[in-house]
């Protein structure tokens, strides 16, 4: 049996607009010191979206959910934050926001898998 470690995660929400305080479960970020893991997921439903918000830019949300995923994956495209270690960009991402996207409190938990765990809490707390 493998042993359990440590994971933190925050849902990812939607606050189309941040002075009313609303917001959509949009996706999940995912990170694991001891096993090098960082993850993001996420899912954008237009009609949902569009039914609590129809002014917002689709493509404009998609095109921060992408820059969010490279910086997550440590790519040339999450610039600057992106060449962080893994530890650093998760309390970027993290940290507290007034943008149409913004993150719940982390959580901490034990796992022996944690893209499993991502896979989890994204269906619990997303779909």
């Amino acid at each position: 049996m493998q042993d359990k470690v440590i994971y933190e995660y925050a849902i990812i929400r939607l606050v189309p607009k941040v002075e009313r305080e609303e917001f959509i479960n949009i996706g999940v970020l995912l990170f694991s010191k001891r096993k090098e893991y960082i993850g993001i997921k996420f899912k954008i439903e237009a009609a949902r979206v569009a039914a609590f918000s129809p002014e917002l830019d689709l493509d404009m949300l998609q095109d921060y959910l992408n820059a969010w995923t490279a910086i997550c994956e440590g790519t040339p495209e999450g610039g600057m934050i992106g060449q962080f270690d893994r530890a650093l960009r998760f309390r970027w991402l993290t940290a507290s926001k007034s943008t149409i996207i913004q993150c719940s409190a982390v959580h901490p938990g034990l796992c022996t898998e944690p893209k499993m765990v991502l896979e989890k809490i994204f269906e619990r707390w997303v779909l």
